[in-house]
Parts: structure tokens; C-alpha cells; sequence
């Protein structure tokens, strides 16, 4: 069974920074590539970011390109996203998703999984 656990969520301050992590089980994590989606209130979806299986090619939305890095520890089955100089506009709630095609890592790729999630909210 496919689980994916994020953690890492908090309430921050605007220009602060947190490192969101999501626990992957119940697949060979190395062999796909993962993706960050966010929620916030009252809104649809929006694909974050994205890596590839071996971690050589990364993806952002333009919302946070220069902000917010995405990694992965293939060795702790563990995907990372770093984010830096946060916005109240990032608050929502982030998920990990797994890619519906193994080697697919961008905004135009499906998931098929996706954990609980993990809230980020940024407020003063």
C-alpha cells in the first residue's frame, strides 16, 4: 500500500522559512518522480514543484522559482521541500504526490497519490 506522510507544516512569519518533509512506503520511492501540490481555502489545487527519480532535474511553479527548492533522499525514501521567504500568499495546505508516470515530473504530469498533507501558514 502506497502512503506518503507529510510533516514539517507550522505557522510563520512572513520572510521566514520552513523544510517540509513527506515519508514515502509502500513503493520503490527511487523508481518515481514526486511532486509538491498546495491547497489553500477556497481554491483548486496548484502544482509547487516537482523532481525527478534521481533528483538531477527539478521543476517550479513561477510562483515560488527562486524561493522554495525541492529534494529527495532516495536512501530514507524521503522527499524535501525547502521553503524560503514566505509570502502570506503560500499559505495553504502542502502535499506530497506521487507521479502517475514514473519519469514525469512536471506541472503537466498526474499524480496518483497524495498524502494528508501538512498546514503552512504565513502570518504576522
Amino acid at each position: 500500500e502506497v502512503q506518503l506522510v507529510e510533516s514539517g507544516g507550522a505557522l510563520v512569519q512572513p520572510g521566514g522559512s520552513l523544510r517540509l518533509s513527506c515519508a514515502a512506503s509502500g513503493f520503490t520511492f527511487s523508481s518515481w518522480a514526486m511532486s509538491w501540490v498546495r491547497q489553500a481555502p477556497g481554491k483548486g489545487p496548484e502544482w509547487v514543484s516537482g523532481i525527478s527519480r534521481g533528483g538531477g532535474s527539478r521543476y517550479y511553479a513561477d510562483s515560488v522559482k527562486g524561493r522554495f527548492s525541492i529534494s529527495r533522499d532516495n536512501a530514507r525514501n524521503t522527499l524535501y521541500l525547502q521553503l524560503n521567504d514566505l509570502k502570506i500568499e503560500d499559505t495553504a495546505m502542502y502535499y506530497c504526490a506521487k507521479s502517475k508516470d514514473p519519469v514525469c515530473a512536471t506541472s503537466r504530469c498526474e499524480t496518483d497519490y497524495r498524502g494528508q498533507g501538512t498546514q503552512v501558514t504565513v502570518s504576522s
